[in-house]
Order: C-alpha cells, then structure tokens, then sequence
C-alpha cells in the first residue's frame, strides 16, 4: 500500500470533540507533528472532514 505523510497545521483548541477524535485516530494531536500513515480511504475521509487542521507533506 502506499503511504501519505500527514502534518497538523491547526490546533485542536476550541474544535468539536469529533474532530479532536479524528485527529487522534491519525495519530496527530500536537501542533507541527508529522505521521506516516497507509492511503487508505477512511484516512481520506478523515482529511476531508479536517482541510483547515491537517496538510499532506511531500
């Protein structure tokens, strides 16, 4: 499978709890922090429901 690196660009501060949850399924949760994870397509529903918290880095 492939994989996509994931950067948190946005602070979970003020969010809904759901999205601090999607964020911890990614394995993010602190600011600037980087995972490596499959490109699967739960983990593009994942970004799509976060645009503005999490960048896909090159």
């Amino acid at each position: 499978m492939a994989k996509i690196k994931l950067k948190q660009i946005g602070s979970p501060i003020r969010r809904p709890e759901s999205q601090k949850q999607i964020l911890i399924g990614l394995g993010l949760g602190k600011m600037h922090r980087v995972v490596e994870v499959e490109d699967t397509a739960e983990v593009r529903g994942a970004l799509a429901k976060l645009p503005h918290m999490v960048a896909v880095v090159d």
